[in-house]
């Protein structure tokens, strides 16, 4: 198994629309499916609610670690959290990362995911399963986002 996911789309956009809908707090919970309380700082959390049928349950928090306009945003996560019965806060989280490149047809983005092999062994399959799974389904929710705003 892979300690990594990586994802990449083309976005028939430019880079600063795709920034806009990577990094302003509503754009993003738009795409994603995330109420969040508040905009992206970095070094600070940012939290919020799942709004995706079935998981509206879930409280979403991630800790901004980097912002480089256009270029670079991370942050780290603890993924697919998702038992409201279970304390996440003592595992390491996973660090996401998205860059951003200008091509001829618009914006290249990436996301890559990486830290499963820190993850508890009796989760970390299922965990880099489904996050393989819903970064697929993210990109193709933001690249709907951008292209058809």
């Amino acid at each position: 198994m892979s300690d990594r996911i990586e994802q990449s789309i083309t976005i028939k956009a430019p880079v600063s629309r795709v920034w806009k809908a990577l990094t302003d707090y509503q754009e993003f919970g738009t795409w994603f499916r995330v109420r969040l309380e508040g905009p992206f700082v970095a070094g600070q959390a940012a939290r919020g609610h799942i709004t995706y049928p079935g998981y509206e349950h879930i409280r979403f928090e991630a800790i901004i670690r980097e912002i480089e306009p256009e270029r670079y945003f991370s942050f780290t996560w603890h993924p697919y959290a998702i038992d409201p019965k279970v304390d996440y806060s003592g595992e390491p989280p996973t660090l996401v990362e998205f860059t951003l490149e200008k091509t001829a047809e618009g914006t290249q983005l990436r996301v890559v995911e990486s830290g499963f092999d820190k993850i508890p062994s009796h989760r970390r399959d299922e965990a880099f399963r489904m996050n393989e799974g819903g970064w697929k389904e993210q990109m193709g929710n933001i690249a709907r986002h951008v292209e058809h705003a």
